[in-house]
């Protein structure tokens, strides 16, 4: 497998930006639309709010990596519009798992709402231009804030969480299953011919054999119209995959998985695929692991939860669930990676939808504020993580 991560395998899956006249452009993917700015092809992560934070999508032959949240709530949320984004642009699956079979996990998919517009959006505009509230005259000229990160266009579909994709649906899609405690019992005896577990050599097996009989590899021409392999793995890292990284500060084999990342980002390269994988941050306790997993991933995400913090009864934020932190973004066929503008980024769970916003503190009103709301205020000011923070802090900073 080591074989795998060569150069000319990674030149594979990530598109050159230049292309002499008459070359033939990206293909033409299902799902998928070329990026403007770096030439490679885009899917969407099942979010649009998210996709519009990361750049545009996920480039194809990228890994994307998810801190799980402390429950992990949001992180599995996440994991599964990756899965269902997947099923209605047609694309093949791939789920792994050694907690949940992956058969009751495609049964969990939100569904579509493809028909339907945003209905909490169309609501909110529609009442803000009917309720129009007169505010100071200096404040009229300055540009408005959108609540959600905004993108040239919408690329993706939004997704009902009350509701679960139909069978017809899942039936019509090809998925690929890696249920451990299943493959260990069919089979028990695997050669080890490296420092990794056993549960993370048979999912490279896998990987690597559905990558090739497939098709996505691209060095055998497929029959059929090429397609997109959409690799789910959930909880890796987590003792269930023969880790001791979650309980010790000294695991047996500090680089497992480390080397796991390695060749998987190598047979990513080289196909025409994308990855998601939720893993379990908070757990870890040596951090130089945790650096090292970041660094061989393309893009990484953490959600922190409001759940059992101080935050979950804070005034300041009511209106979330918790924060999203974009600690990586890849840097591909360019000298600098797409950065957002706004740096300090909160989610929440509406009746229907998973969106992304910025996030907003409430104004300091002076004068009309007692003293006491106002030290609550900046003591609530002091939990912020972010920059956002220093929003409020008193008398520290000047007063216009």
């Amino acid at each position: 497998m080591a074989a795998l991560a060569t150069g000319g395998a990674v030149r594979r899956g990530v598109a050159p930006s230049f292309r002499r006249a008459g070359e033939p452009g990206l293909a033409a993917l299902p799902g998928t639309r070329p990026s403007l700015r770096r030439g490679q092809l885009l899917l969407s992560s099942g979010v649009p709010s998210l996709d519009a934070v990361l750049g545009g999508g996920l480039a194809v032959g990228t890994l994307l990596l998810i801190e799980e949240d402390k429950y992990g709530i949001y992180s599995n949320l996440l994991f599964k519009y990756f899965l269902a984004e997947g099923i209605v642009s047609g694309h093949h699956l791939f789920v792994a798992s050694a907690k949940e079979d992956p058969a009751d996990i495609l049964k969990e998919l939100p569904a579509p709402l493809l028909d339907e517009v945003n209905e909490e959006e169309t609501v909110f505009k529609s009442k803000e231009s009917q309720d129009y509230m007169k505010i100071a005259w200096r404040y009229q000229n300055l540009p408005k804030m959108e609540a959600s990160p905004a993108a040239s266009s919408r690329f993706g579909h939004y997704y009902d969480v009350s509701k679960t994709l139909s069978p017809e649906l899942l039936q019509s899609t090809k998925c690929h299953h890696f249920f451990l405690p299943e493959e260990i019992s069919l089979h028990p005896n695997i050669n080890i011919c490296s420092n990794m577990t056993s549960g993370y050599i048979r999912l490279l097996q896998s990987i690597q054999r559905i990558i090739y009989q497939e098709g996505f590899d691209g060095s055998h021409p497929q029959k059929k119209q090429k397609n997109i392999l959409r690799i789910g793995i959930q909880n890796l890292g987590s003792v269930l995959w023969g880790e001791d990284i979650s309980c010790t500060d000294n695991p047996e084999d500090i680089y497992s998985l480390t080397k796991f990342l390695y060749v998987l980002r190598s047979l990513l390269r080289m196909s025409l695929s994308a990855c998601i994988i939720t893993v379990p941050a908070h757990l870890i306790q040596n951090k130089a692991i945790m650096e090292r997993v970041t660094n061989l991933s393309d893009t990484v995400v953490g959600l922190e939860s409001f759940i059992g913090s101080e935050r979950e009864t804070n005034p300041l934020y009511k209106d979330y669930h918790g924060l999203i932190h974009i600690h990586q973004i890849p840097q591909l066929n360019s000298l600098i990676c797409d950065v957002s503008d706004t740096k300090d980024l909160a989610f929440r769970l509406k009746r229907k939808l998973f969106t992304i916003e910025r996030l907003h503190l409430p104004p300091d009103l002076s004068d009309t504020v007692s003293r006491s709301s106002k030290q609550d205020l900046a003591e609530s000011a002091k939990l912020l993580s972010s920059g956002c923070g220093a929003m409020a802090m008193g008398k520290k900073h000047l007063d216009f």
